[in-house]
């Protein structure tokens, strides 16, 4: 039976009152997510947003060429489908699941609802949307300036703090693709960290062993991701 206890799994809906958990809570509809399936694509109308519980989504920009690069990610901190809020018809990026999962799926009718009550819903997800900005603009300073070594630290951070456990099922080739980088390069970034005894990386398992030493060898961009997006979403 779903309840507003089920929603406490993401971090934005566990920080609405129960009074908007109650409103919520019979329109959104729980969701097994496999790796790789595709929510939604540069182009598409937008009808829904997720809010990921043990899943982690990549919001990713593809070039003609085919070559892609993560713009956002997505965990059980937040929610995917802001454009939405900015009145946005299509997406001009794609949304593709990178962890396997759950999520809460909302309607675009049922999300504008509560949002246009000008309430507490809409102020939450104004400070998420600063957040997500922060993270944006972290990347592209990162991508720009730090070594692939370093943005790997940084992509490995964040995707931890998304997930319930210190174990990421995920291909180098596909790192590669959310780093937008040559595979060859996270091949040997992560041969280091394996070496020193940080992470254990085994057909497509990555294991952190070592997260304080991880935290040393990223750059300030995990650290200024990280404080300001705490400091958005804190409750109260």
């Amino acid at each position: 039976m779903f309840t507003t206890g089920n929603l406490q799994q993401n971090a934005l809906l566990a920080a609405l009152s129960e009074a908007v958990q109650e409103r919520l809570a019979p329109c959104l509809r729980l969701m097994d997510m496999p790796r790789g399936k595709v929510l939604y694509d540069a182009g598409d109308k937008l009808s829904h947003v997720y809010f990921p519980i043990d899943s982690i989504i990549s919001k990713v920009y593809v070039i003609e060429s085919g070559a892609s690069a993560e713009i956002v990610m997505v965990g059980n901190e937040g929610m995917a489908g802001m454009a939405l809020l900015m009145g946005a018809e299509s997406s001009t990026s794609r949304a593709v699941v990178q962890r396997a999962g759950h999520v809460f799926q909302l309607s675009r009718q049922a999300l504008m609802a509560e949002y246009d009550r000008h309430g507490e819903l809409q102020q939450l997800l104004l400070r998420y949307t600063q957040a997500r900005i922060t993270q944006i603009a972290q990347n592209a300073v990162c991508n720009r300036y730090h070594t692939i070594d370093q943005q790997l630290c940084r992509w490995l951070l964040l995707s931890l703090d998304r997930l319930p456990d210190n174990r990421l099922l995920m291909t180098q080739e596909l790192i590669a693709n959310m780093l937008g980088v040559r595979r060859e390069g996270v091949t040997e970034a992560a041969r280091k960290l394996q070496r020193q005894g940080i992470i254990d990386y085994y057909r497509g398992s990555i294991t952190v062993l070592d997260r304080s030493r991880l935290e040393q060898l990223s750059c300030e961009c995990y650290g200024v991701v990280k404080m300001e997006t705490d400091r958005l979403l804190a409750h109260g």
